[in-house]
């Protein structure tokens, strides 16, 4: 049962009209709109920097089809929780956020985009081949959104929200700490402004938002800085002086062309695609569980299907990336955001990417302003997991959070080998295990994180709740998806991998013998009665 479906409604609250804006509204716009806006920043400086897109493709095609693509999301959104809100006579409804998926947005660059586009010396062929990888994905994400409640019908919520909590302290928290430690002046001090109102609960004057303190602030420092010659933030007036280049108004026009020239590569695409495509279905599920665990039931077909749909609209008009409901519902409800936050979020997104004013913004603010806000969110991700699960699961917690911490790893360590112009073949995995990197272990481990975590998770929790059979299960479905290369493999196939689905194999006929066979402790306390007790820690 849902926490919604626990909390009765009140005959009086039923057929309410639910408030569109309120105050709270205001602090999750400009987190969530900072959230957005470092992300829009990050893509077009892949874009442009990384991929080599002509400004006329990133500031005329791309970026208006984004903006249209996370229009509709972010108002979509808000609609279902204003639905929500009505249905259930709640003032407290928070709208699922969502945007660009991360994650994928790295993928499909440095996967699909930059590859081909270097092959080809057209980095136009590259954009279409990223259309058509988004093409394939909106579909599976609509036909998956049929199964995904089945899934979480049986996946325990400790297993979900396991490793949507690797994903937010892997991928979410760790870059935003580097960044914030490597310009501490303005990141050390924007993070206090930002903890001690989110966390701490101090109000500022006038009720203006944390966020927007923390980047004013930011800001000042940044260009205060110049005037010593010590350049904090990276900020300069030959940037801005450039950034107006890119002013203008354009709006998304139909791609159809683009999308079917890039099925040349449909072959290279499908690798990635469809495990990919599972990746989202399990990362909203998750996103979907943690909104839930925050008091807010959102059906996860509805979402799924929604996040599809809008996708495939954005690749149809020439947006290379896919949309996802975003991990972070409960921090934006946690600062107060209920319905507005959403739809006014889509509306800035309109205006940043139909204007051209991104570019200025990349010039005007120091992402290290931005970071403490990514940073907040990740350890809210990452605590929630902990706080709304039974204490006993917490080691199945853990065990689902490090595929993440893995899959972290080698990318830094792929990373910086690449720029020194080698690789871990190259240098030879033994002599980096002689300095204590076990590189096949990361890459193993480390395939298809998302769904190592969540099969991991849920076989702690069984084994910990004693329902083997169950355990079991999650067992011979990691085998299976071991042996096609969904999990702890780089690519999709026949056996990727064979040692490890039959170490799972193995696993689950252990953990089916225990069920019929094993004899049981009346409880985990007494075994220990005759032992030393683990203290906690202090």
């Amino acid at each position: 049962m849902s926490a919604t479906e626990m909390t009765p409604i009140s005959p009086a609250r039923t057929g309410m009209r639910p408030t569109l804006w309120t105050r709270g509204d205001w602090n999750a716009l400009f987190g969530f709109g900072t959230n957005i806006l470092v992300n829009m920043l990050v893509l077009t400086g892949l874009l442009q920097f990384v991929l080599k897109t002509p400004p006329d493709i990133v500031f005329g095609r791309i970026l208006p089809a984004v903006g249209l693509m996370m229009f509709l999301s972010t108002v979509y959104y808000a609609w279902l929780g204003y639905q929500l809100a009505k249905k259930t006579g709640r003032d407290d409804v928070c709208a699922l956020p969502s945007g660009i998926s991360v994650p994928h947005m790295f993928v499909v660059t440095f996967v699909i985009m930059l590859p081909i586009g270097a092959a080809t010396g057209d980095p136009i062929q590259g954009w279409e081949a990223g259309l058509v990888w988004v093409f394939f994905q909106s579909f599976i994400l609509m036909i998956g959104g049929f199964v995904a409640p089945y899934i979480r019908r049986i996946t325990p919520r400790a297993a979900l929200l396991g490793t949507l909590a690797g994903v937010s302290i892997a991928f979410i928290a760790m870059r935003p700490a580097f960044e914030i430690f490597a310009t501490p002046v303005i990141g050390l001090t924007c993070f206090a402004i930002i903890m001690v109102s989110w966390f701490g609960g101090v109000k500022y004057p006038r009720g203006i938002p944390a966020g927007l303190i923390a980047i004013a602030v930011g800001m000042a420092i940044a260009w205060g800085s110049n005037l010593f010659g010590l350049n904090y933030g990276g900020m300069s007036l030959d940037n801005v002086g450039a950034a107006f280049a890119n002013f203008g108004f354009s709006v998304p026009l139909p791609a159809f062309d683009h999308v079917f020239h890039g099925f040349d590569y449909l072959g290279i695409i499908l690798v990635t695609a469809i495990p990919f495509g599972i990746y989202d279905l399990v990362e909203a599920m998750d996103n979907v569980e943690s909104a839930e665990a925050a008091g807010d039931h959102y059906p996860t077909t509805r979402v799924l299907t929604a996040d599809g749909v809008v996708s495939l609209i954005g690749c149809l008009m020439g947006n290379p990336f896919i949309n996802a409901v975003y991990i972070g519902h409960p921090g934006w409800k946690s600062m107060g955001g209920r319905i507005g936050y959403s739809a006014a979020t889509g509306l800035m997104v309109i205006i940043l990417s139909w204007f051209g004013i991104i570019a200025l913004l990349l010039a005007l603010i120091p992402v290290v302003a931005i970071s403490p806000i990514l940073l907040y969110i990740g350890m809210l991700i990452g605590a929630q997991a902990f706080q709304t699960t039974p204490s006993k699961h917490a080691p199945a917690v853990v065990l689902a959070l490090t595929p993440h911490l893995a899959a972290w790893a080698k990318l830094l360590i792929d990373n910086s080998l690449g720029v020194a112009g080698t690789s871990a073949a190259a240098l030879g995995l033994e002599k980096l295990g002689t300095v204590g990197v076990l590189y096949h272990g990361l890459e193993v481990m480390g395939g298809g994180a998302i769904l190592v975590g969540l099969v991991l998770g849920a076989i702690g929790v069984f084994v910990v709740e004693r329902q083997f059979v169950n355990a079991a299960a999650f067992a011979l479905a990691g085998a299976v998806l071991t042996f096609f290369g969904f999990m702890h493999g780089e690519s999709v196939g026949f056996g990727v991998t064979p040692t490890v689905a039959f170490a799972y194999l193995l696993v689950a006929g252990f953990l089916f013998a225990c069920a019929k066979y094993a004899a049981l402790e009346e409880s985990p306390a007494a075994a220990r009665a005759d032992g030393p007790q683990p203290a906690p820690a202090e």
